[in-house]
């Protein structure tokens, strides 16, 4: 009996796998941020971390969420499911809501202290590149499975819609946590439309006031819609991560794995006892900083 690969997996691999390489080579030749750590062992601790995860997703997310979006189907729930739509526009219009509905899941994850518990894992790293967009702590992705479910129940999104959605936010939060230099000028048209790596870089700054904006993850409308948009933070002024976890011994693999079951830390206490945040020169313009 010929063994059956599920498509929409492969199409999904080979995305990441392509684009993963091509992003690391460009990191390599153009870095935009100096490095804190060496890269190969943060890399070989970020694509455990991944790997962890991903077999615990694997055995999870598909078993339940395709029952979930052939039950929506059939019962013609959903936003969308109330119109007869083309399948391209139906299929469009889930992608978008499915990226602006993630946004404020992302929201949450900053904004609840138990949400963020699991997530403070993905913003500890003391540097920030394409493997760090693999870096999330297993718990919390098994928490946004309930969410995903509510998310296609909602919105009416099919299978392959959601697939098609899951391919394009992979590809996309590879490129905007890369460590990829791209000229200015045109890093300034991209982010009118979808999220850069240096607007991605400000929401992994260690000030407070800076991580609590930029939460888009395809497309950069949301935060444009919501006025949490922060462009005007020169690159070299970014120190990344968490102030409470600035030493590379608090992020070994042991560490980072059973960070949310710990007693936590104020996350954003400066040694000197103040909230880490800076101020912003108010007449600077709203545009990226080389």
């Amino acid at each position: 009996m010929p063994l059956h690969i599920d498509p929409h997996r492969l199409l999904s691999i080979a995305v990441i796998a392509g684009t993963l390489t091509l992003l690391v080579a460009a990191e390599i030749l153009r870095p935009l941020r100096r490095t804190v750590e060496p890269k190969l062992r943060r890399t070989i601790r970020n694509l455990t971390t991944a790997g962890i995860s991903l077999a615990i997703l694997t055995l999870l997310q598909a078993p339940l969420l395709v029952p979930v979006a052939h039950w929506t189907s059939a019962h013609r729930l959903g936003l969308l499911n109330q119109w007869s739509l083309p399948l391209w526009a139906a299929t469009a219009l889930a992608v978008i809501l499915l990226d602006y509905t993630l946004w404020w899941w992302h929201w949450a994850s900053h904004k609840v202290p138990f949400l963020w518990r699991f997530h403070l894992v993905h913003h500890v790293d003391l540097d920030l590149d394409a493997s760090t967009a693999l870096r999330f702590h297993f718990g919390e992705l098994m928490l946004s499975i309930g969410y995903r479910a509510l998310q296609i129940v909602v919105i009416g999104a099919t299978t392959d819609a959601v697939w098609l959605w899951q391919t394009i936010l992979f590809a996309s939060i590879l490129f905007h946590h890369s460590n990829m230099r791209l000229p200015v000028r045109i890093e300034r048209l991209l982010v009118k439309l979808v999220v850069t790596p240096r607007m991605h870089g400000i929401h992994h700054s260690m000030c407070l006031n800076e991580t609590d904006t930029n939460w888009s993850s395809i497309v950069s409308w949301w935060d444009y819609l919501h006025r949490t948009l922060l462009l005007n933070v020169p690159q070299d002024d970014v120190v990344i991560g968490v102030p409470a976890y600035q030493s590379a011994g608090d992020v070994t693999i042991g560490r980072i794995l059973c960070m949310p079951f710990v007693r936590q830390r104020d996350d954003w206490q400066l040694p000197n006892g103040e909230t880490a945040v800076r101020e912003h020169v108010a007449e600077r313009p709203s545009l990226l900083q080389a």
